[in-house]
């Protein structure tokens, strides 16, 4: 079953000064955002979307500007900054967090095309794009491009993004064959209705197809160049925010999906351990019980360890960046472990924090039972999953090759 791809027009992309021009203040932004964000996290799940109202209002809050360049209105916001704004809008609803996220790199991807297909993506720096680095596809080259047909799964946030960057293989005998990004706009391209999950259930992450799309070829990305530190762009070569690498950043920006969803379980573990006892024990309220205390601690010591991972793993990236200095394989290796065991102990602290939190939780208007499940689909990622991860770290402090390009 196919699904249009955006029917809600209330929720076109916004004009270029519809959103504040610096991201001074764009971690409150957000924050000011997040009673709206949380009220309608429940629907977001039942409607297996982020609802329009929180897409209008975190595009008005500028963060879909945040790797877009100046010269197109964008903001260039620090990594740092970055991952402050995705923790909060991931502690008010992991599934909006995670669009956020994955749009977010989105715009930084596309940054890297030619300028040619960056001045038709950032017609309006408010411009929402999404991706998938999964080549299902098949570009087959044609005068002046390609034509493309397959399908993207897990296509986060699709109906209400306005480009899709599809990964496909390019069909030209070679073996292995070339892996390529295309931009294409999602009018171009159809949705399918089949995104049924129990965990990140509102982030919308249907399938697109492609049937006969023609892409020009400047609108077309080697993943092959861009994993090796090469890109087309003319105007953002020489600009050391756009030569963080880009797998390196997505580390970072799922280590705040997962460091928001820690923090969201605390909080609301914080509140409902006043207001209710546990069954069959003395303890009328549960923060009176010794276990609680501890199984607390436990937790809130787990989600600080994982901040305090978080900000190495983002302070390496970034004073890499400043001075200009190669990654060594070991480092880049350090970033991926670092990334999934950020996301271990974040759902670590959370399952602590379900399992203390009683047969209640699971009725579906407690957000612990939602956190639970949304903390567990992230450490699912095959770029986040902790034991993949810690497995290429240690290939490596063992003296052998990653057996990987995607670090």
């Amino acid at each position: 079953m196919s699904v249009p791809c955006d029917p809600r027009p209330e929720v076109a992309p916004l004009a270029g000064s519809s959103a504040p021009r610096s991201d001074t203040d764009l971690v409150q932004r957000v924050r000011e955002l997040q009673p709206l964000i949380r009220s309608h996290a429940a629907r977001a799940e039942q409607e297996r979307r982020v609802t329009g109202e929180v897409v209008e209002a975190l595009t008005g809050a500028g963060i879909h500007r945040m790797n877009v360049p100046r010269r197109y209105g964008g903001y260039q916001t620090s990594l740092r900054t970055q991952i402050d704004v995705l923790s909060e809008v991931s502690a008010a609803c992991g599934s909006a967090g995670y669009m956020a996220l994955i749009q977010a790199g989105g715009g930084f991807i596309a940054a890297l095309f030619p300028d040619e297909a960056q001045d038709e993506i950032f017609t309006s720096p408010d411009a929402r794009i999404g991706g998938t680095l999964i080549p299902s596809s098949t570009a087959v080259p044609v005068d002046g491009g390609y034509v493309v047909n397959g399908s993207s799964p897990f296509a986060t946030g699709c109906q209400d993004a306005d480009w899709h960057l599809l990964t496909a293989r390019a069909d030209t005998g070679e073996d292995p064959p070339q892996l390529l990004w295309l931009a294409i706009p999602m009018t171009e391209l159809k949705v399918l209705d089949d995104w049924h999950v129990t965990g990140l259930t509102g982030s919308g992450s249907n399938t697109v197809v492609a049937q006969d799309v023609q892409v020009p070829a400047h609108r077309v990305l080697s993943v092959e160049q861009l994993l090796a530190g090469t890109f087309p762009s003319r105007r953002n070569s020489a600009d050391p925010y756009y030569g963080m690498p880009l797998l390196l950043l997505f580390c970072a920006w799922t280590a705040a999906n997962a460091l928001g969803l820690a923090r969201a379980a605390l909080t609301e573990f914080r509140e409902r351990i006043h207001q209710r006892g546990i069954t069959y024990t003395s303890y009328e309220r549960q923060h009176e019980a010794p276990v609680t205390h501890l199984q607390f601690a436990e937790a809130a010591m787990r989600a600080t360890s994982a901040e305090l991972l978080a900000a190495e793993l983002v302070e390496l990236i970034e004073s890499k960046a400043a001075d200009g200095v190669p990654y060594t394989t070991e480092e880049r290796a350090r970033i991926r472990a670092q990334c999934g065991y950020v996301a271990r102990l974040c759902k670590e602290a959370v399952d602590l924090i379900g399992s203390a939190s009683g047969a209640s939780s699971l009725h579906r208007d407690v957000p612990i039972q939602r956190i639970v499940r949304d903390v567990n689909a992230l450490n699912l990622h095959s770029f986040v999953n902790p034991a993949a991860n810690l497995e290429l770290y240690g290939r490596v402090l063992s003296g052998l090759d990653p057996d990987t390009p995607f670090f």
